[in-house]
């Protein structure tokens, strides 16, 4: 048994309630176990890694623009992020779970699934599975890269570790140059690391109307002639917090990021309108709303006039900007964005979103609605930044292919 193996079987005691809370299904093949696919085609076989449904949702751009050039594979983690990549590609790709990191189940996987080249979403850098790659001559690379600088703060503490499977990789693209530094510091060469940008742009759809944005505002009874503010994916805490920062008379739209929260963020809007209570009449001079519906975000962005980003103003890292900012609505994001670094960095820098605490909301969400001028050009610039962003996903499959094609001349290797 290899060292490393060893140290994992120790670890996995000590941690087993908190990670066997999160892993519920899949053991046979987080082992390694599952059907063998088929014998690798013409084209490069390659392996996508995309550890949960955050990842998963980021491939939505890349995976149509390899799929004419390549046999794509998506392995995750998560029960989460098995559900989402079944859903969104499982009728044209295989879906195969990344097994845990010993030396065996590594084997297994990758006896099963034959791929010519790995891309692992943002990073995921496990010891075992890139060293079995790298002796048997497959390829591994970072695409969407990026390493935060807690993450960053991690890794060194064990760079001694890992520093051999940074060093190991083909390449590293990555959204930004700062997290260009922190990957170099970790071991990739530096002519290895190339900056893409990231593909969150890519997602964007820049667009005046959504469909069913008027269905919405009517079957809940917004009335269009009044502001209204909408905070997406809020987190525990934040409904009562925007409750207090959003003033009577200005219409408050949250929509919560996670179902089981619904009647606890009613709890805290009284006397909201429900989505799910449906009915024209049951909002009829209402200020407060709660859309407990899933896939009516868009909609509900649309009918803004000014959007709170939510999960940012607790410690849980943040949520996408993005998709309000493309619908050119003018934008504020709490402190904590740490998932969104960068996106949020660019979109400040250009003027087309503001950071604001907990302190400054009410002021900064009333500052806003007082100021269509200043609205409108955070808009404009909001939508000028994301076309100049786009791309990333083109540049991470041209690169993708050509590592695929590179690994294709190795079949058999190991």
């Amino acid at each position: 048994m290899r060292p490393i193996d060893l140290a994992y079987i120790l670890l996995a005691g000590v941690t087993a309630p908190v990670w066997m809370r999160k892993a519920r299904g899949g053991w046979p093949e987080r082992f390694g176990k599952g059907p063998a696919l088929g014998e690798p085609g013409e084209k490069p076989r390659v392996l996508l890694h995309a550890v949960s449904v955050g990842e998963v949702n980021a491939l939505r751009t890349l995976v149509p623009l390899l799929e004419d050039r390549a046999e794509v594979v998506i392995a995750s983690w998560t029960d989460t992020g098995i559900e989402r990549a079944r859903k969104v590609f499982g009728d044209r790709h295989e879906i195969v779970r990344y097994p845990l990191d010993f030396s065996w189940s590594v084997r297994r996987m990758l006896d099963r699934v034959r791929p010519d080249a790995v891309g692992l979403v943002e990073l995921e850098l496990w010891p075992n599975f890139v060293r079995a790659c790298a002796r048997r001559g497959v390829p591994v690379c970072v695409i969407n890269g990026r390493l935060s600088a807690k993450s960053f703060g991690g890794y060194r503490r064990i760079r001694r570790f890992v520093g051999p499977s940074f060093a190991s990789l083909s390449f590293a693209a990555v959204q930004d140059g700062a997290y260009a530094e922190r990957f170099v510091q970790m071991g990739v060469r530096e002519n290895d690391c190339l900056i893409t940008g990231t593909m969150k742009w890519d997602t964007a759809v820049i667009e005046d109307e959504v469909a069913g944005a008027a269905e919405l505002a009517e079957a809940m009874g917004i009335d269009r002639s009044r502001p209204l503010v909408v905070a997406g994916s809020t987190a525990e805490g934040e409904e009562a917090l925007l409750h207090k920062s959003v003033p009577e008379g200005v219409q408050l739209l949250c929509a919560p990021r996670h179902p089981p929260r619904f009647d606890e963020a009613a709890a805290a809007l009284p006397g909201c309108v429900r989505r799910s209570a449906g009915g024209r009449s049951a909002g009829a001079g209402a200020d407060r709303f709660l859309l407990d519906s899933i896939g009516e975000l868009r909609a509900a962005y649309s009918l803004a006039d000014a959007v709170v980003v939510g999960r940012s103003f607790v410690p849980r890292r943040g949520s996408d900007p993005i998709e309000p900012v493309g619908l050119g609505k003018a934008t504020l994001i709490g402190p904590s964005f740490e998932n969104f670094d960068s996106v949020v960095r660019t979109l400040c820098g250009a003027g087309a979103l503001r950071v604001v605490d907990r302190e400054g909301l009410a002021g900064a969400v009333s500052g806003l609605l007082g100021d269509p001028e200043t609205r409108r050009a955070m808009a404009e610039a909001g939508r000028r930044t994301i076309a100049e962003h786009q791309g990333a996903s083109e540049r991470h499959a041209e690169l993708l292919v050509s590592l695929g094609r590179e690994g294709m001349g190795r079949r058999g290797a190991g």
